[in-house]
């Protein structure tokens, strides 16, 4: 794939991704009470006013601010690499910046972030799509890294 292919994938991935998440996101907050509610997980709609764990609850602006460089530095840097990127890394890579975007959005629009998804086997967190796509995205990314740093070995 030619350079400009990659960096217009990296884009519409992305904007797929932000539309995606902001649909079901919606759709679940609207309906979710009636759609799930089992031994795994179930839908309970919290606002976050921090980040993971509710750290640095009540710090909204450097939330948004810390979201917009790290949206920036990611295209930034993914943007000057493109040529070594592969199609399922600049997946990732987009997966990641949506994740990091709708967090923005929600922060801006809503003053906090709509989390909604429980897991009732586990304390644990309520947590978002956006922070799945964030989870997964990081995740992948660094077994990627990994990966071509033990095959340049």
């Amino acid at each position: 794939m030619s350079k400009t292919g990659k960096i217009v994938y990296l884009f519409v991935a992305a904007i797929f991704f932000i539309i995606l998440n902001i649909y079901l996101t919606g759709t679940i907050i609207d309906n979710g009470y009636k759609l799930v509610e089992n031994s795994v997980f179930s839908v309970t709609y919290i606002h976050n006013q921090g980040a993971a764990f509710n750290i640095f609850e009540g710090y909204r602006a450097f939330l948004i601010t810390f979201s917009a460089f790290a949206i920036l530095g990611i295209v930034f840097y993914t943007v000057k690499h493109i040529k070594i990127a592969t199609v399922m890394s600049l997946f990732f890579v987009s997966l990641l910046i949506s994740g990091i975007f709708n967090n923005m959005f929600e922060r801006i629009i809503f003053g906090y972030v709509r989390d909604f998804i429980k897991l009732n086997f586990i304390d644990f967190p309520v947590f978002n799509l956006s922070d799945i796509f964030i989870n997964i995205s990081v995740f992948a990314i660094v077994i990627i890294i990994l990966k071509n740093n033990y095959i340049k070995k």
